[in-house]
């Protein structure tokens, strides 16, 4: 079902090729500010590995994020089943992450409307959801810029975080539903 595009982007499946910049977003200070762990160059090959056969073997997943102009891979966008671990689950989750360089550029936004069009196209859902530690301003920036609305009764502390990092433990949930996206989109 991939690749898409936008004006700017080509969302794509991963390649061997892309390895460095996986690793640089799994392993950045910056990038993973929010995440209580960085991913060496061995974990991140194989997350690589296994975003790459989910994308193969369902069509979507966190897809690389190319600049048309360049070619070069900048960042990851793109959707995913929730964990039956969290507690909103069943739902598909939206997100993103970029290379520092990169941000501020509209770039999380742009692929992200993408991905949300697909969902309630080409997989007919119903809503889809995103969340984010409660201080990242720059996630919630985007999933308002989205027309994501804040569900404050749903925020949780995420279960995969250890209480080692009480920092990052409490989420925030956005969502969008398919008529509110073709609403603000048509």
């Amino acid at each position: 079902m991939i690749p898409l595009e936008t004006d700017r982007l080509i969302l794509r499946n991963w390649q061997t090729k892309d390895a460095a910049a996986m690793h640089r977003l799994n392993s950045d200070e910056a990038v993973m500010k929010f995440f209580p762990f960085r991913r060496n160059r061995i974990e991140s090959d194989l997350l690589l590995e296994t975003v790459k056969n989910k994308i193969d073997e369902k069509g979507y997943s966190f897809a690389a994020v190319e600049l048309k102009q360049t070619g070069r891979v900048v960042g990851m966008a793109g959707i995913s089943d929730i964990a039956s671990n969290m507690p909103f689950a069943p739902a598909l989750e939206i997100g993103w992450r970029f290379l520092p360089e990169y941000w501020g550029k509209g770039y999380a936004t742009e692929s992200a409307l993408k991905w949300l069009e697909f969902s309630f196209t080409a997989l007919e859902k119903e809503e889809v959801v995103s969340f984010a530690v409660a201080d990242n301003i720059a996630s919630t920036a985007v999933m308002k810029r989205l027309g994501m609305h804040h569900f404050p009764e749903l925020d949780f502390d995420h279960p995969s975080v250890s209480d080692e990092y009480p920092q990052l433990k409490r989420h925030v949930l956005y969502a969008i539903s398919k008529d509110q996206f073709n609403a603000q989109n048509n």
